[in-house]
């Protein structure tokens, strides 16, 4: 992750990733680099999935609740989203909506809400970690994107 701070990195990770895939048809959307791998359509839906089930983790141990949270396996989340079948514009505008709703979220944490931590897939996770684990996130299916796909 680039030095600085992670709230304006996720802002400014969000413009640079819609404008690149924004860019794409359609067609070159829907691609898959080898049989059986998701499509950048998909992909873009695993973000916004996966955006949003790792803040509602930060969310309740920020909040205090010390409930272990289960696992998700994401190629169960992939099929049944149709994400290919629906228009690219419209899945972008999603992952912005819940980047934007992740900010506002994260910014009205106090010090407290940033030092608790939790447990989610049998691991402990900080509350201030997990920003850090949606840029990383974002920034490596971009250069997966970019590597294999286009």
């Amino acid at each position: 992750m680039p030095a600085g701070n992670v709230i304006t990195i996720l802002e400014e990770q969000i413009g640079e990733t819609l404008r690149f895939l924004g860019a794409l048809t359609e067609e070159k959307a829907r691609h898959r680099y080898a049989p059986g791998k998701w499509s950048i359509k998909e992909i873009v839906g695993h973000l916004a999935d996966a955006e949003r089930i790792l803040t509602y983790r930060g969310l309740r141990f920020a909040r205090g609740d010390a409930t272990p949270l289960p696992g998700f396996e994401q190629d169960d989340y992939v099929q049944p989203s149709g994400a290919d079948r629906r228009p690219l514009e419209d899945l972008l505008a999603e992952l912005a909506c819940v980047r934007r709703a992740s900010l506002h979220l994260f910014r009205g944490f106090d010090a407290d809400a940033w030092a608790r931590r939790g447990v989610a897939s049998d691991r402990e996770i900080a509350v201030r970690a997990v920003p850090f684990i949606l840029a990383g996130h974002e920034r490596h299916h971009l250069a997966t994107i970019r590597e294999r796909y286009l």
